[in-house]
């Protein structure tokens, strides 16, 4: 369809939490305002830890680095414009800031998914392989694999905003959501949704499902090669160097493949609740990923306590 088909629609309106009362605007904003600011000096941390201690440029690390960086661009790209919603009630957006959004959004989560990817081979080759890990993990391995993940996730949501943006919007303008995505917007169309939002799924679904297959298979395999270890101790230390890995991919995995499966196979439940649920899985890993970092893993702890040491030293 031409592009005129959409010229009844100039801009839209970010609903958020249609259930959400006036009075509790300002509380929804400072909470979400919270969030973006905890998330940014969480992430932006790490970033100059990496930046000043060269005991961090080691593979894993650098995985690490490029799921910062994603964290930080995917909450930038969708939180600033919802705390101006119910801050500032500026809930509108032009119609191609929507789309740009609604690219960015899916463009950074499917980074996401390939990036936790690259963190399951890590894990997989240094512990199933032990040996061979340093001839075949190395920091240009990880450097090809990375730039891959962030060439490769743009074909996806391209296609969809190429398919999208045409559509006749005609009717609502308004988003029922806190940020542009592709259900969102497409349920504004004035046409039948299914040959767009089909496709859409299925590029979803591969994106999610594909590397989650094999990260499956890689902590079963992990798990295999743990039971082989003879000692308990031995067992609990290379389990506890996966623990915060299996944290942060179930936080990404669980809630987004329940949403697309219950959006497409009929199961129903409140719109609040389904958004609530969207935003706990769009916000809480870029949040705590950070915390999981520090918590669980080595040598980032060590980094902070020398500067929290040098820090509180007496001059």
């Amino acid at each position: 369809m031409s592009a005129g088909n959409h010229s009844f629609v100039t801009e839209f309106i970010i609903v958020g939490f249609p259930g959400l009362q006036p009075e509790f605007y300002g509380l929804a904003s400072t909470v979400l305002f919270l969030v973006y600011f905890c998330t940014a000096v969480g992430n932006v941390i790490i970033l100059v830890l990496f930046a000043t201690d060269r005991d961090l440029h080691k593979p894993m690390y650098f995985v690490i680095l490029h799921l910062v960086v994603s964290d930080v661009l995917f909450s930038t790209t969708t939180l600033p414009k919802i705390i101006a919603r119910y801050w500032f009630q500026a809930g509108a957006i032009s119609f191609t800031g929507c789309f740009v959004q609604m690219y960015l959004v899916h463009y950074f989560g499917t980074v996401n998914s390939y990036i936790l990817f690259i963190m399951a081979l890590d894990r997989y080759v240094s512990i199933c392989f032990p040996l061979r890990y340093p001839m075949i993990i190395k920091n240009s391995t990880i450097h090809i694999l990375s730039a891959t993940a962030w060439i490769v996730a743009k074909a996806g949501p391209l296609m969809m905003v190429i398919r999208a943006y045409p559509l006749p919007y005609c009717d609502s303008n308004k988003i029922t959501q806190c940020y542009c995505d592709h259900i969102a917007i497409t349920t504004l169309a004035c046409t039948d949704r299914a040959p767009y939002s089909f496709p859409a799924f299925i590029f979803a679904m591969l994106a999610l499902l594909g590397p989650l297959a094999f990260i499956i298979f890689s902590y079963c395999s992990i798990i295999v090669a743990v039971l082989q270890i003879a000692s308990t101790q031995g067992r609990l230390k290379t389990l506890s160097t996966c623990s915060g890995q299996l944290i942060i991919i179930a936080l990404y995995y669980l809630p987004r493949c329940f949403i697309y499966l219950s959006s497409n196979i009929g199961i129903r439940f409140s719109t609040d609740l389904r958004i609530v649920i969207i935003m706990l899985y769009s916000l809480l890993p870029p949040l705590i990923n950070p915390l999981i970092y520090s918590f669980k893993t080595k040598h980032i702890k060590q980094s902070l306590m020398k500067i929290f040491k040098r820090s509180t030293a007496p001059q």
